[in-house]
């Protein structure tokens, strides 16, 4: 206790070091972000989380200060959810983990969950017996860009049902050479849409109108999200690799996107591989092993697929029907190990984060080899 004066000067020093550098370099401000949900996370330089609220039609910069981890990274949690539970006051059946994400520059793991239509919450999984350490969202330097086209808060008929697409407003993110790609629907009559916007966050354009042929369908199609996606470089070009429900993966030019985000132009991706009907794409990550680069996806029905990009630059695209459920386009394997895995993000070179639940168990955190 005798450097409780000193150490209280040092991290408030610290802190208000970081809140100067925070407001003065990206724009962030202290104050309580309002954030309706949580659809989707990734993080961006200095320990920023960008939080994607599609309820809210916005996304949101975060400090979290995680610039040094210095605790070790448990290897298996798997009391993860009861763990959540309790932090929240709640019973381990009624929480959601909406998505985790890894900080590339110090591998902590954060977790966005929430429970009973109660406000999402943020959790950094300590390392050792240290549990979860909540974000404090009642006072943080945050900034915050809204979607200005963002799908509309109603029932709309799409073919014969009946869906609200401002669930849908935002799928994925990933924060790339200084800009933020935020994939979901927008309230265009090709809603399908990809925004790109540079950080600080500055004037965001209505993003970009995307199309693919889906060959399990047999057709051209404009209305369905991008449900996750990778940056990825392609013969020296950088592009998105997209997967989509039952479940075309595409791929999209970075250089077309942005370029057509200046108009009204849609960007006609190509579809590189069908991977099976009635299934929808999860999440998915990139890798490297042995000097090839591979996707791991997960799926809701299909497992997940390690899916080989080898000759990606030569692949035409598929532009036929694909019948019965049948798979085509790139090699992948199903990794049997994996099953059950609902979010994942990329630890390291040789290590992935996973949430996996498997039949009626409550989600686990594992850390696993790449396969």
């Amino acid at each position: 206790m005798r450097c409780f004066k000193m150490c209280s000067v040092v991290i408030l020093a610290s802190f208000v070091t970081s809140q100067v550098q925070a407001d003065n370099i990206y724009g962030l401000k202290p104050g309580k972000p309002a954030i309706q949900s949580v659809s989707a996370m990734a993080f961006g330089p200095d320990g920023i989380l960008f939080v994607g609220d599609s309820k809210g039609a916005a996304i949101y910069a975060l400090e979290t200060q995680d610039t040094k981890n210095q605790q070790p990274v448990a290897a298996e949690r798997p009391t993860i959810t009861q763990e959540v539970a309790k932090m929240i006051g709640v019973t381990a059946n009624s929480v959601v983990i909406r998505d985790l994400a890894v900080n590339p520059e110090t591998k902590s793991i954060f977790l966005a969950a929430e429970a009973n239509d109660k406000p999402p919450r943020i959790f950094k999984v300590a390392g050792g017996d240290s549990g979860l350490i909540e974000l404090d969202l009642s006072n943080i330097p945050f900034s915050v860009a809204a979607l200005p086209n963002a799908a509309e808060d109603k029932d709309v008929m799409v073919g014969k049902r009946s869906r609200n697409n401002r669930t849908n407003a935002i799928t994925d993110l990933a924060f790339v050479n200084g800009q933020l790609l935020v994939a979901g629907l927008s309230n265009d009559q090709a809603a399908s849409n990809v925004w790109s916007m540079m950080f600080p966050f500055q004037e965001i354009d209505r993003g970009t109108a995307l199309e693919y042929y889906h060959g399990a369908h047999g057709r051209s199609e404009n209305y369905s999200p991008i449900r996750t996606f990778v940056p990825f470089i392609v013969n020296g070009e950088p592009s998105v690799l997209a997967g989509f429900v039952c479940t075309p993966l595409v791929k999209f030019p970075l250089a077309d996107i942005q370029a057509a985000a200046k108009g009204t132009e849609t960007v006609r991706g190509t579809t590189v591989a069908e991977l099976g009907n009635q299934n929808q794409p999860l999440d998915m990550i990139s890798y490297r092993q042995e000097n090839k680069d591979f996707l791991l996806l997960s799926n809701s029905a299909r497992g997940v697929m390690k899916i080989s990009t080898d000759n990606l630059a030569q692949n035409d695209g598929i532009t036929t029907p694909i019948p019965d459920g049948q798979t085509a386009g790139q090699k992948f394997e199903k990794i049997e190990s994996l099953t059950g895995t609902v979010q994942m993000d990329r630890l390291d070179e040789t290590h992935a984060v996973v949430l996996i639940q498997k039949g009626t168990e409550l989600p686990a955190l594992k850390i696993v080899e790449l396969p």
